[in-house]
């Protein structure tokens, strides 16, 4: 199966009058597992702070697809990822942990931003390398079936 990024147990405070998980929490683990593939390219928080550059989503598409509960524990897993001289795509999967039922997914299509000027700019040629060596060692492991932003990247 893909690349494992986080596993988190679902707390009361993300569930809902439903008594799952609010989507709202989804949202909020799928963002924590991206940070970890940003600080896997050098552009995640710590990153920012120092070199003025970031990422900033612009679009994403989300499925819920089975509930979680509190207590449960998923894991979230990156299923493809992508990118031309300023964009990042990247679609992760979340199961629940015990059953290993698909719980939710998630595609996003980010834009580096240099965050002096407050605009987009093309990634550095160290990023560039760190990220394409990430594709080569995991592209066996990645799905583009079903992706919806594919088409969005300038290559």
């Amino acid at each position: 199966m893909s690349v494992h990024l986080a596993t988190r147990k679902i707390i009361k405070d993300w569930t809902d009058y439903n008594e799952h998980m609010n989507m709202a929490y989804y949202v909020l683990i799928f963002d924590e597992a991206w940070e970890t593939m940003l600080n896997k390219f050098n552009m995640g928080g710590a990153n920012a702070k120092v070199n003025k550059r970031s990422t900033m989503v612009v679009e994403t598409r989300t499925t819920y697809n089975n509930e979680v509960k509190e207590n449960e524990e998923v894991d979230v897993f990156c299923t493809f990822f992508d990118h031309d001289k300023k964009r990042l795509h990247l679609k992760c999967e979340m199961y629940e942990k015990k059953t290993k039922k698909l719980a939710a997914t998630m595609e996003n299509l980010s834009l580096y931003i240099d965050l002096e000027k407050r605009k987009v700019t093309e990634f550095e040629e160290d990023k560039l390398e760190i990220m394409d060596k990430f594709i080569e060692e995991n592209k066996t492991k990645f799905n583009s079936d079903n992706l919806v932003l594919s088409d969005k990247l300038k290559k």
